[in-house]
């Protein structure tokens, strides 16, 4: 059975983002399967659309701006990796705006203003002033990846929660591949100036669809003001969590991975043996759609069997698909990345969702410090990269990639021991 508000239309707030809650009362969730539900879901889908295709559009671009830009392949990977890296700090701020504004107002302004600078980034000419615009828009998608999660976690019913986390995390996955493949193609036929402005243009429709879609907070209760001592205390309180710093540490490790792998193979693709155009080096990424199908799955999946093991296996299916990379062939590259893929977002949407559920209180603060250790593992990691690419090429890469999974595996190693620990105690 959905859930039903009973105030009356004249009860209501003038701000349709907030609904009446008070603290301590009994939530009142979001049932699987009802109306509401699809339109949820729907509305996430869309924000992580809109999010990772304006922070990933550059990826494929990177050896474009390296030569446009005369600028080292490692300092083209800032034009990333400074999009991640404020985006991982603004995540905090973020999320404890979001206490005292709402979710869903906040999530609407950071699609719509990070989609007019990513419209305004392409007018630019210099190479300092263009990193600043891309700064700025990581600083305002903050709004988006913690806000999202916490949204979930306060309204889905807990029985659903895994289920929609990986819909948005297969919104993600869709974004981050339309980021890559649609701007490979544009840039081929009109050049990456007009094709990383129709990115913003997309993020700005999926704005409006996510605005019109997404109901309104039920169980979120307003915090007045910027308190930031209980902000602080609410952090603390995460990271002394026996198990949270785990799984935060996992996601800065696989997306660290993840990031590297993506980061570094457009310039080994466009290099001989391959010789590939910007175009069917974005085909490539095509695979991104193993992740919108692994991550839904995933989600599903340790609601019904634990999450423990889903998360070892994705971290496994991961470490598969960087080996394969090291193949000399161009299939092997591409079932490489395409197997790097699916496991990555089948550990990603488990991880995601764990973060919920371990933390009692105060989940936007929770999933603010997941997204930072995130970002931060996709900002560091992916520059360092830089330097294995340099130095040893592609065999350097995949090494750095590979010992980044072994520290997710160990950490998930031991959740997944935690876990079963307390189960058999309880």
């Amino acid at each position: 059975m959905s859930a039903h508000r009973v105030e009356s239309p004249a009860a209501e707030p003038a701000n349709d983002d907030i609904k009446p809650a008070t603290a301590g009362a009994e939530p009142v969730y979001t049932e699987p399967g009802s109306p509401e539900f699809r339109r949820i879901s729907l509305a996430l889908f869309l924000a992580g659309y809109a999010t990772f295709s304006l922070i990933y559009c550059v990826q494929p671009l990177l050896p474009e701006l390296a030569r446009d830009f005369a600028v080292s392949p490692a300092s083209s990977s800032l034009a990333l990796s400074l999009t991640t890296g404020f985006l991982a700090f603004a995540i905090l701020l973020a999320g404890a705006v979001s206490e005292a504004f709402g979710r869903k107002q906040l999530m609407f302004a950071s699609m719509c203003g990070a989609s007019i600078l990513n419209l305004i980034a392409p007018l630019l000419s210099d190479w300092h002033a263009f990193l600043v615009v891309r700064a700025l828009e990581g600083l305002i998608l903050g709004g988006v990846p913690a806000v999202a999660m916490a949204y979930l976690a306060e309204e889905m019913h807990p029985r659903g929660l895994g289920t929609t986390m990986g819909i948005y995390i297969s919104g993600t996955a869709l974004g981050g591949m339309s980021g890559r493949v649609v701007i490979g193609i544009l840039t081929d036929m009109f050049g990456w100036h007009l094709a990383l402005g129709a990115m913003g243009a997309l993020g700005l429709l999926a704005a409006l669809g996510f605005v019109i879609l997404l109901p309104a907070s039920r169980n979120f209760v307003r915090r007045p003001g910027f308190q930031l001592s209980y902000h602080i205390r609410a952090w603390e309180g995460h990271l002394r969590h026996p198990g949270l710093p785990f799984v935060f540490l996992i996601g800065a490790f696989a997306m660290g991975c993840f990031v590297t792998v993506y980061n570094y193979a457009g310039f080994r693709l466009s290099a001989a043996p391959y010789d590939l155009s910007q175009g069917q080096i974005s085909l490539i990424f095509v695979v991104y759609l193993c992740g919108m199908v692994t991550s839904s799955i995933a989600g599903a999946m340790s609601d019904r069997i634990g999450r423990g093991p889903v998360l070892l296996a994705g971290i496994l299916i991961a470490g598969v698909g960087v080996a394969l990379t090291l193949l000399s062939s161009l299939w092997g590259m591409i079932g490489g990345i395409m197997v790097l893929t699916s496991g990555f977002f089948v550990a990603h949407s488990v991880a995601s969702g764990w973060v919920g559920r371990m933390a009692k209180q105060s989940k936007g603060h929770a999933s603010s410090l997941y997204l930072l250790a995130y970002y931060l593992g996709s900002s560091i990691m992916g520059s360092v990269g830089g330097w294995f690419w340099s130095h040893g090429g592609w065999d350097a890469v995949a090494a750095f990639a590979g010992a980044l999974l072994i520290g997710a595996a160990i950490c998930g190693t031991y959740l997944w021991q935690a876990a079963r620990r307390a189960e058999a105690v309880a």
